[in-house]
């Protein structure tokens, strides 16, 4: 649909127009806006050389990252992702009193988003020369979103409900995921630090508390009594 969308814009320009979310519109009869404008604006990048480009390298993003994803997750779920997206960004053009142009992209950029959760080393070839890891491409996105939600405090809730499709598969279980890692991490030092207390002696006298890190010179034996004491009091 996106690719049809593009051809049709070179005859049609105004294409983008008629297909994207107006909900005075949709009320009155226009109901196909409200699947269409998830890829109304697919010629945003023009039809020249460069906008060809574009389009093409979006669209093989785009696969790479739904083909990831669907190896992470399985078809169910990353098809539930997909659906829970759009879901959202109706319900938000809905709910909000002026539909934001161009939101249908904010569908990719979600599963951009959950593709640099939980791929976040992977490299693209930026200008096909510098690589970059994708988490950082993500980063620079996220704040993208934050500086347009801070201009406009009408955006942050309609951000919230178009991108809660990530929060809910990728960025809370990510957060989950994280602060267990932590926690974990954090055990496992606890742990260490009493095996090496329980650990800095092997042998401890019972009588004067003497042991062979303290004395490394020192013998012990066992006495009768089972215990463990220093040759300078196993006879007592």
């Amino acid at each position: 649909m996106h690719g049809l969308v593009y051809v049709l814009q070179v005859v049609r320009p105004d294409i983008g127009k008629l297909l994207e979310f107006d909900r005075a519109r949709i009320l009155s009869g226009e109901v196909w806006r409200v699947v269409t404008f998830l890829f109304s604006s697919s010629g945003f990048a023009g039809t020249g050389m460069i906008g060809i480009l574009f389009f093409f390298f979006m669209v093989m993003i785009a696969f790479m990252m739904s083909d990831a994803l669907e190896g992470a997750w399985g078809v169910f779920k990353t098809s539930l992702f997909y659906y829970c997206g759009i879901a959202g960004l109706i319900l938000a053009n809905f709910i909000f009193p002026n539909a934001m142009a161009g939101s249908g992209f904010l569908i990719y950029g979600t599963s951009f988003l959950a593709f640099a959760t939980l791929f976040p080393r992977h490299e693209f070839l930026m200008f096909f020369i510098v690589p970059v890891q994708v988490r950082f491409l993500a980063m620079i996105q996220a704040g993208m979103m934050l500086l347009g939600a801070l201009g406009n405090w009408l955006l942050l809730p309609f951000f919230l409900l178009g991108c809660a499709n990530y929060l809910i598969f990728a960025g809370i279980p990510a957060l989950r995921g994280t602060a267990q890692i932590i926690e974990s991490k954090k055990r496992r030092k606890r742990f260490s630090a009493a095996m090496e207390e329980d650990g800095q002696s092997f042998h401890t006298c019972a009588s004067c508390d003497r042991t062979d890190v303290t004395d490394p010179q020192l013998e012990f034996r066992v006495g009768s009594d089972g215990r463990e004491y220093c040759i300078d009091h196993l006879r007592e």
